[in-house]
């Protein structure tokens, strides 16, 4: 069966739907130019993949309940708020093929939207006292952060490797999937060992997503992302970095002298899925993937009971990892 977005969010429907509304109410203000800006958020917003790991980690181990929305809200508001910083940072004036926030409004204004979106999750959860939540999402912020510069050091110098590679995605991607569902989890469950393999199942879903999100970049354009945009900021990705591991010296460095070149963007694209493609970088990329897909099922079946809700998961992850946009 062929996965869709709408198969996926349709056992959880109803919980979206009640997600929605308190995430929408967590935006309100009474600020004409930041309401205005709210709403164009919200109307943009993405699958809602983030959310729905917290709503159906919460559903392994119970009900879902209010602390569940708090804790799916507390996520979109803090990611939302560093994908406008992001966009800032990286002079990105689309996102998901809408202008984004900077482009729109400006950077000044785009930089106090998204501290105004964080204050909103800090509140959320301080206000109702779900500071082990907090904690869960605060760790993965400063790790997204952590990750976020040692990739642009990385990509300064071109000294990548497959070992800072995997840690750079761990913290920058990894993190937040994993406090996803640690959160999701923590809302219905308060064994500290379930709650710690929680964590762990949404670390290796998040480095299987990010690989996939990688693999966008040698031409599937149907993600929305620029073939070629890490290329063209010199972030050497798993397909690249096995196969610059398996040619000669001398190759590796033609390979990063033509990365750092002003060739034409498409000449150089093709050069480089050309030398990935003669050492199987693609390939080895998406045996990747599915390990740690695999090895997160593993660690799932080892804490939840067979049964719809982990079965919604699975579809859930699988979607993720075989999306094509």
């Amino acid at each position: 069966m062929d996965l869709t977005i709408g198969l996926v969010k349709a056992p959880i429907e109803k919980e979206l739907a009640q997600f929605e509304l308190m995430f929408r109410d967590n935006m309100k203000t009474t600020v004409p130019l930041l309401d205005t800006i709210m709403s164009y958020i919200v109307k943009r917003k993405g699958k809602q993949v983030r959310p729905m790991f917290v709503l159906l980690s919460a559903r392994l181990f119970g009900e879902i309940n209010e602390r569940t929305y708090r804790g799916a809200s507390l996520v979109e508001l803090l990611h939302t708020a560093t994908l406008v910083h992001d966009d800032v940072v990286d002079e990105s004036y689309q996102r998901r093929g809408f202008f984004s926030i900077n482009a729109l409004w400006k950077n000044k204004i785009a930089v106090l939207v998204g501290d105004f979106l964080l204050s909103k999750g800090l509140l959320l959860s301080v206000q109702n006292k779900d500071y082990d939540l907090l904690e869960i999402l605060s760790t993965s912020v400063r790790e997204m952060s952590e990750g976020e510069l040692l990739q642009l050091e990385r990509a300064r110098f071109m000294d990548t490797t497959e070992e800072i590679y995997f840690e750079i995605i761990r913290k920058k991607t990894a993190s937040l999937i994993a406090s996803c569902c640690q959160i999701g989890a923590a809302s219905t469950e308060s064994k500290p060992e379930v709650l710690e393999k929680m964590r762990y199942f949404g670390e290796l879903i998040g480095l299987a997503f990010q690989i996939r999100d990688d693999l966008f970049d040698f031409g599937d354009n149907k993600s929305g992302k620029p073939a070629g945009i890490d290329i063209k900021e010199k972030k050497l990705t798993l397909p690249i970095l096995y196969a610059m591991s398996k040619s000669p010296v001398s190759e590796v460095r033609e390979m990063k002298s033509l990365i750092k070149s002003k060739m034409a963007q498409s000449d150089k694209m093709r050069h480089v899925i050309q030398y990935i493609s003669k050492y199987n970088g693609l390939e080895y990329a998406r045996n990747k993937m599915t390990e740690y897909r695999d090895r997160a099922f593993d660690v799932l079946d080892e804490i939840a009971l067979e049964n719809n809700s982990k079965n919604q998961m699975k579809n859930l992850v699988n979607f993720v990892i075989d999306r094509n946009n």
